[in-house]
């Protein structure tokens, strides 16, 4: 049976990791040991805000949505209600992307909001 030292294979290893680590201060972008634990805690750290990131949009979203529809005179719960009940199903990321780009769009389906909120 051969003997096998694993020289190659542990070298690629390292490269890999070393390459994930480019950037990283001090030691943690030149030596494996330490490369390796931060390029661990990187990975599971963008793992997790890559699902965060979902609800950082919606919260921004919101946001927008409640400033412009305070400016044509109706709070978002009110308009969002209003919408559900005359049957416009818009989502919140293509409403703040009209509150931003269309004014004009959004402030109608804002009096339309309002229409069914006061019937």
């Amino acid at each position: 049976m051969a003997r096998v030292k694993k020289g190659v294979t542990k070298h690629h290893r390292h490269k890999k990791i070393l390459k994930l680590a480019k950037g990283y201060r001090g030691a943690k972008s030149k030596l494996f040991r330490p490369a390796n634990e931060q390029v661990l805690k990187s990975l599971s750290y963008a793992y997790a805000h890559r699902k965060d990131k979902k609800g950082d949009f919606r919260k921004l979203w919101i946001a927008r949505i409640n400033a412009a529809a305070r400016l044509n005179g109706l709070s978002y719960s009110r308009m969002m209600n209003g919408l559900k009940l005359a049957g416009i199903a818009v989502n919140r990321k293509m409403l703040a992307d009209l509150a931003i780009n269309n004014e004009a769009a959004f402030a109608e389906l804002v009096d339309t909001a309002k229409k069914q909120v006061n019937a």
